[in-house]
């Protein structure tokens, strides 16, 4: 049978027990603060932004290793047969892009 509990005993244990529902409120009320809550969205929305700029650095470096490894052996040797016609393909676009600017002026 449990020993009953003096006047003391009650009243230390109700002060304990205010205390920590102090404290629980002061959680509460620093949790649900505005500038937590913002505080709080902002981690997140940058923790996503890092994520989603991490997959497309990650994305545009295999882009450029594929688009590389088009135009260089794994040697690291340049494939002339393939960059000679794209040199001459770019010089072409820029030719006509500037005869047509010029056409557009006069």
């Amino acid at each position: 049978m449990p020993e009953a509990r003096t006047p003391a005993q009650i009243e230390a244990d109700i002060a304990r027990r205010r205390d920590e529902l102090a404290a629980t409120l002061d959680e509460i009320g620093v949790r649900m603060h505005p500038s937590t809550i913002i505080g709080d969205a902002k981690a997140k929305v940058a923790s996503k932004v890092d994520y989603t700029a991490g997959r497309a650095c990650a994305f545009a470096n295999r882009v450029i290793a594929d688009v590389r490894s088009q135009f260089v052996t794994d040697e690291g040797v340049p494939r002339l047969e393939r960059i000679v016609p794209a040199a001459m393909l770019a010089v072409g676009v820029l030719g006509l892009l500037t005869v047509s600017s010029k056409r557009r002026r006069a």
